[in-house]
């Protein structure tokens, strides 16, 4: 639908819709821009606090994929106030504002709606030097792919929807989903990437078409260096996969050259939609072990899935 609006002009308007970025920058100065971006979700756990968190996580995460630090955001709210206890909705707004307080940011007010199902999510404004300001579109050929959490939340969230997840995997895939991108953002910056994208709604082939297309690259990816959470591999076989995760899957038909004995659960795995998931890294080879080292002091676990190769923008080669 966005190819029906005029494409913006303004020189200062340095990422927006005309190039499917993450999020807008705009500069104001040589040295300062204002990131802005927004998303909200509905509950994929049943803790409305830990909604809170996860969706706060969730939109704030597209500012640090372009390097960014968020300073400010505003609270976006659907609630069924009819149907629901308002404590309800406390919870998750404190949820948010926890996660806020985590990264830096400032809570400045918000907009609430009456709605059929609760859904919450922020409008968040960050800052980057538009000179260091990272996009999905500057990979070239033999930069490695660095991955910074383990794929599966949607097929988990999915089974946790259908009954099918016990207390210790609803805890952990909460805990993944409600981490901040902040420390992985902080060591890109550090060591200098060619570029770097979220992992989110489109799943990992998605995002990494849409970096390749951008950058005007291919991509080969070694589907056993992918890092999964062991609950997905069963509940995908068991067939506990989202509506979105099967959407991807069709869109990337097209994109996608699968070798043979590649499972179709880890088909899916790799198609599945994630909410809040890691950062997508391509860098130089020769920067490779420096910024493993970063996210490793960061407390971060940064797993090499592939490298961008020469060959049809938006192409993607999926290794065993």
């Amino acid at each position: 639908m966005l190819r029906l609006l005029t494409p913006p002009q303004d020189p200062n308007l340095l990422s927006g819709f005309a190039d499917n970025r993450d999020a807008a920058v705009y500069r104001l100065t040589a040295e300062l821009a204002v990131v802005q971006t927004v998303d909200y979700i509905t509950p994929i756990v049943d803790d409305p606090a830990a909604f809170g968190a996860i969706a706060a996580a969730n939109a704030l995460s597209d500012v640090y994929a372009m390097g960014g630090r968020p300073v400010l955001a505003l609270n976006l709210v659907g609630f069924p106030i009819k149907t629901l206890p308002m404590g309800v909705l406390a919870a998750i707004l404190r949820g948010g504002e926890a996660k806020l307080a985590e990264a830096g940011a400032t809570l400045g007010g918000g907009h609430t709606i009456e709605d059929l199902e609760p859904k919450y999510g922020l409008a968040v404004t960050g800052v980057v030097d538009p000179r260091r300001m990272v996009t999905n579109a500057g990979a070239r050929p033999g930069d490695v792919l660095i991955l910074t959490k383990p794929l599966g939340s949607g097929i988990i969230t999915t089974g946790i929807d259908r009954g099918l997840v016990d207390g210790g995997a609803v805890e952990r895939v909460t805990a993944l989903m409600a981490q901040l991108n902040r420390l992985a953002s902080e060591a890109m910056l550090a060591v200098g990437v060619d570029a770097c994208t979220d992992i989110s709604g489109f799943g990992l082939l998605g995002h990494l078409r849409g970096l390749t297309e951008a950058s005007g690259v291919g991509a080969r990816v070694h589907a056993g260096q992918v890092p999964v959470l062991p609950e997905a591999w069963e509940l995908a076989r068991r067939g506990a996969i989202p509506d979105g995760s099967h959407n991807n899957a069709r869109f990337l038909a097209g994109f996608v050259d699968w070798a043979p004995g590649i499972a179709a659960e880890a088909q899916a795995i790799l198609c599945d939609a994630q909410t809040s998931g890691g950062l997508l890294m391509a860098v130089a080879p020769e920067k490779e072990a420096a910024l493993m080292e970063q996210l490793r002091g960061a407390g971060v676990t940064g797993a090499v899935i592939g490298e961008i190769v020469a060959g049809a923008a938006g192409r993607i080669e999926v290794k065993p």
